[in-house]
Parts: C-alpha cells; structure tokens; sequence
C-alpha cells in the first residue's frame, strides 16, 4: 500500500512548528526520522493530512550535560547518541539500551524523542526513560511544561502530549557514585525486533558494597514500560546478594498486565520479566563491583 494524500511543510524553528500544530489540528503528525510514522502511512493505520518535518531545526539537535542531567533534544539520530562516549559514561543505560533497538539503517535515521512519543510498550528508549526518571520538555504555542516519564506513557502508543505540542528536550538524569552500575536485557524473536519482554537496572554501591539507589523497569509485559520502585526500595540497603534479589523480583508480576499473543503468552511474560529482572540486577551489581572504591 501506499500513503494517503498529505500536505508538507519544513520548519526551521520549534515556533514555525508550534504555529502549524495548533493551526492543522490533530489531524497534523510531526516528521523527525520516520522510522516508526511513515510505515504506519503506508500501511495506512495513520493517515495524518499534514507533516510536518522538523529535522531543519538545529536546536533540537543538541546533546550536552547540563549539572545533573543529560539532555537531548527531540531529534537527536539514535546512532549518534549511541556513539557518544560523554553520554555513555553520564547515563549508560541509553547506550546499553540502544543496542538492542532495531539495526544499523534504523538508528541512522531515527530520533531519540520519535522512539519516545511513539511510545511502543516494547520499545527500549522508553524503557530506560520511565526507569531512570527522565523528564521530558513539551512546547506549544501556549507555552512550556516538563511531564516526569511517569505522566508522560499514559497507554500503548499514547503519551500526554497535546495535540498542539512539540518535544523539544528529554532530561535524563546523572547518577553520581563512583561505583555506579547498569545492565539491559530482553528476549525478542530476532535481534533488532521488538522485545517480547525486556528489563534494565541501575544500581549504586557504597564502599562496603552494600546498596544506596537503585532503579529497575521493565518494558513488554504492559501497556506502558513500568519502574518497579518498590522493589527497589526493597534492596536498597542489602549487598544484592543472589538471594535477596531472587525474592525480591517475585513481585515483579503485581506490576504487571501481560497480554497473550502469537509470541508469548501473559505467564510465558511474567516468566521472562522475573528472569530478565533479576539478570539484569545481577550484572549491574557485577558492574558496580568493578569499580575499586576509593
């Protein structure tokens, strides 16, 4: 199939694209990289009559630290960010993250903040987002609000922006330990695919190797990723012994609301979230550990 007729505008400025989204209605779609809109267009399940491309926009092309954050701006290429040895070492989960994210002609074109209002409950940067806490940085031409990942995956394929609004920025923030360590893992049918089930940890160790933060999500085996805060909470204090986080992922599953489907069925995704859940917590401790104390 091919794509429904549609108008075509390139801006050169967060305020031109604003000023089309609330003239075109929801009926107008921002372009950044396309990877996951313009399949949608040809098999028809979006027939936008409006795009709008933003790649043009230079300041949504930035990536920096700023204190403790990281920020990057909507259309920032995947395989830039990939390859960014600063924000590798300043949040490296998204790197860990993106190497599962489909292959190398994908990331080369698309964006960070495409992935992330797409919104697929599969997908990784959303993952890693919802888990770490990132904010994201909505404009409209009514003005400026930041949403926490929490308020912004509302449902599959659904976030909170506003019909009227661009995401300009995504603030990922910095945990500053020395003996900081991540992990990401999922099981999908091929790699580059979307994940059946996925999971990522963050954890920080203390000089005695006992635990002082750490963060878990899991992605796949609900309508949006979800950040298992309690379970955290619930380690937070221990070594991370084998034991303690075999019993602390046993909750994994109130968490959780899995659908059965030609991949997997919902127990075959509470199975995989509990497994993937405690490997990766597993290898972020064993990362962590690497790390002499000073």
């Amino acid at each position: 199939m091919k794509a429904a007729t549609f108008e075509y505008a390139r801006v050169d400025s967060v305020e031109h694209a604003c000023r089309l989204l609330d003239e075109r209605g929801p009926e107008a779609k921002l372009l950044a990289g396309g990877q996951s809109l313009v399949p949608m267009m040809a098999m028809r399940l979006a027939r936008p009559s409006w795009l709008i491309d933003v790649n043009a926009v230079a300041e949504l092309r930035t990536s920096y630290q700023r204190g403790d954050l990281w920020v990057t701006g909507a259309t920032v290429r995947q395989v830039d960010i990939e390859r960014d040895a600063a924000a590798a070492r300043a949040v490296p989960l998204i790197r860990q993250g993106l190497h599962w994210v489909g292959h190398v002609q994908t990331k080369n074109r698309g964006t960070v903040g495409g992935s992330l209002v797409h919104a697929d409950p599969s997908a990784e940067l959303p993952l890693v987002a919802q888990t770490l806490g990132a904010q994201f940085v909505l404009r409209s031409s009514r003005g400026v609000r930041t949403l926490d990942a929490s308020e912004f995956f509302v449902a599959p394929m659904v976030t909170a922006t506003e019909p009227d609004e661009c995401l300009t920025e995504v603030h990922w923030p910095i945990w500053r330990g020395e003996r900081t360590g991540s992990a990401f893992d999922e099981i999908s049918i091929r790699h580059g695919d979307y994940a059946i089930v996925a999971a990522c940890a963050q954890v920080e160790l203390d000089r005695a190797g006992r635990c002082v933060k750490l963060a878990l999500g899991v992605g796949g085996a609900s309508g949006t990723p979800v950040a298992m805060d309690d379970i955290a909470d619930q380690l937070v204090g221990t070594a991370l012994e084998d034991a303690a986080i075999e019993q602390a992922v046993q909750a994994v599953a109130r968490h959780l609301d899995p659908a059965s489907d030609v991949h997997a069925s919902a127990a075959y995704r509470l199975h995989l979230a509990r497994t993937l859940g405690a490997r990766v917590l597993r290898a972020a401790r064993a990362s962590a550990l690497a790390i002499p104390a000073h």
